[in-house]
């Protein structure tokens, strides 16, 4: 069985990781983890048959094998939670895993509630649960944060019946599990959620003091500040490069009935404004569409986000985990760089991870693989 500690140490010595204290000190969590994974019973192989096995490819449920204690790993942004957990996955010595962002997960599960309801099923949360808990056997999602009272008024009863029925859960935040959907509305039905987490998790804070985010190569500029009319000539320009001078066209995409439109669009890139994605009321499946229909985003005059602008600046938030998770290249003009966009203010904690994460997409070999 392969352990974490020797897979961690193998690429430090072979320079594809930059050694780190605290990551070290999580090895031995995830090594238990992993050990007690060897150990677990394999599930039964799943039927294909029925509409619930669209959500994840498989039908009915099998029954359920003992669960595996699974691994809560938090801390500030760049730190290397989400290499941690990568690790994780491709050790585990299991074929039914899958890795996902947290709220594209949660966008699935709200797709698939919506058509248990129509069937006119009272219990709509119990049979979406099943299919995923007979697809997977381990569960890893990046950057667990909760901030939709939807998503909230599910999760615990989500959660219970995939640890009933033996699915492992690996997940890393930026915040402790107490933090979680702070200050919600009705957050008292939330708060057995993370009792469950605490019961059903090791809870692990990666202590780290580096950034590892930080130490990229940077490719060509593709950050403007302040947006001004200096910053629109070079973002035309770049913009002229890409597309080849041809003349762009609207995209439309059909989300769940509704239309999203990009104003420009030539081949795989997209260009917009802020106000175009994160003025209206947009969504997390909104954004995924946009991720995956574009190579390149040009994003033009991202402002200063404060109390004011909250609810476009969390929209802001949810564009950029969706770019990020799909390696879209993005090109952007804002009225300062990322780290000062959002000084203080309710928000300005989780928008750390957002300018980290911008701040790594700025590295040279940022994008979508070729295909």
């Amino acid at each position: 069985m392969t352990k974490l500690t020797e897979l961690y140490e193998a690429r430090v010595r072979a320079g594809r990781l930059e050694p780190d204290p605290a990551q070290r000190a999580v090895l031995p969590a995830m090594d238990r983890l992993l050990r007690d994974l060897a150990h677990q019973p394999p599930a039964p192989a799943p039927v294909k048959s029925g509409w619930l096995g669209k959500l994840m490819g498989g039908g009915a449920a099998a029954a359920p094998a003992p669960a595996v204690k699974g691994l809560y790993l938090w801390g500030g942004v760049g730190r290397g939670k989400s290499m941690l957990m990568d690790l994780i996955l491709e050790a585990a010595p299991l074929t039914q895993k899958r890795r996902v962002h947290f709220h594209e997960f949660m966008q699935e599960i709200q797709t698939a509630l919506e058509g248990v309801r129509k069937s006119g099923q009272q219990d709509a949360v119990r049979p979406v649960a099943l299919a995923v808990a007979q697809q997977v056997r381990l569960l890893c999602f990046d950057e667990m944060q909760i901030t939709d009272i939807a998503d909230a008024m599910i999760v615990g009863r989500l959660f219970q019946i995939l640890f009933e029925q033996g699915v492992t859960v690996v997940t890393t935040s930026n915040r402790v599990p107490e933090d979680l959907y702070k200050n919600g509305l009705n957050r008292q039905l939330f708060l057995p959620f993370i009792a469950l987490l605490r019961e059903r998790m090791d809870v692990v804070e990666l202590a780290s003091q580096t950034d590892h985010r930080q130490d990229r190569t940077e490719g060509g500029q593709v950050w403007f500040s302040p947006a001004d009319a200096l910053a629109r000539e070079q973002m035309d320009r770049l913009w002229q490069d890409e597309t080849a001078g041809q003349t762009p066209v609207p995209l439309v995409m059909e989300i769940k009935g509704r239309k999203v439109e990009l104003p420009q669009h030539v081949g795989r890139a997209a260009r917009a404004s802020f106000w175009d994605l994160c003025g209206k009321p947009l969504g997390p499946a909104d954004y995924l569409a946009l991720a995956q229909a574009v190579d390149v985003l040009f994003l033009d005059g991202v402002p200063r986000l404060t109390q004011s602008n909250y609810n476009e600046a969390k929209r802001f938030v949810t564009l950029i985990d969706a770019l990020y998770e799909a390696h879209v290249r993005l090109i952007a003009s804002g009225a300062d760089d990322p780290e000062r966009l959002y000084a203080e203010g309710e928000g300005a904690f989780e928008f750390e991870r957002t300018a980290s994460r911008l701040r790594e997409m700025r590295d040279a070999g940022w994008g979508k693989p070729a295909t």
